[in-house]
């Protein structure tokens, strides 16, 4: 790969935020990735930082947001993904207490429905014990996958009395 100008950098760079949210990090490793020198990723950086091509706080919002509703990512999963691309922790965590618990039982109690069902030969402690770890390595804290494993036990116990 031939070097880069800082000029080219930049209108690459540009173009990929013009595209999608990146964050500050990820712009930051292009960089390195292109060997463009320190001085001039400072230089960079600054740039795409005063026009707004990069805002972490904003790529947070929208990331946290796309994890929940699409990839049904847990909290925990959600904190360690951010925690990988260096976003600030006051930033993560500021916008991870705007997400209500309830969001998170509205994903994981279908998921845990749908799961439970290709549970039937188990027993209820084996099955709950299955669910539990697959929940939590989804990055489920464990007050809401037990509140949705009894939501769904309550849901079985009054349509089998029905």
């Amino acid at each position: 790969m031939k070097q880069l100008t800082e000029q080219e950098a930049l209108f690459r760079l540009t173009a990929l935020c013009s595209q999608a949210e990146h964050c500050s990090y990820e712009m930051t490793e292009k960089m390195r990735k292109w060997q463009i020198s320190d001085e001039a990723q400072a230089r960079i950086m600054q740039h795409l930082v005063e026009e707004r091509y990069i805002d972490d706080e904003r790529f947070c919002r929208y990331f946290v947001k796309d994890k929940i509703r699409y990839n049904k990512w847990g909290r925990r999963k959600v904190e360690q993904a951010l925690w990988a691309k260096h976003i600030d922790s006051d930033i993560s965590k500021a916008i991870l207490d705007e997400v209500d618990d309830e969001e998170y039982i509205n994903i994981l109690r279908p998921m845990i429905k749908s799961r439970r069902k290709q549970m039937k030969d188990m027993n209820e402690y084996e099955a709950n014990a299955r669910l539990m770890r697959w929940a939590i390595g989804r990055g489920f804290t464990f007050d809401i996958i037990r509140q949705c494993i009894d939501g769904v036990e309550e849901m079985e116990d009054d349509a089998a009395e029905n």
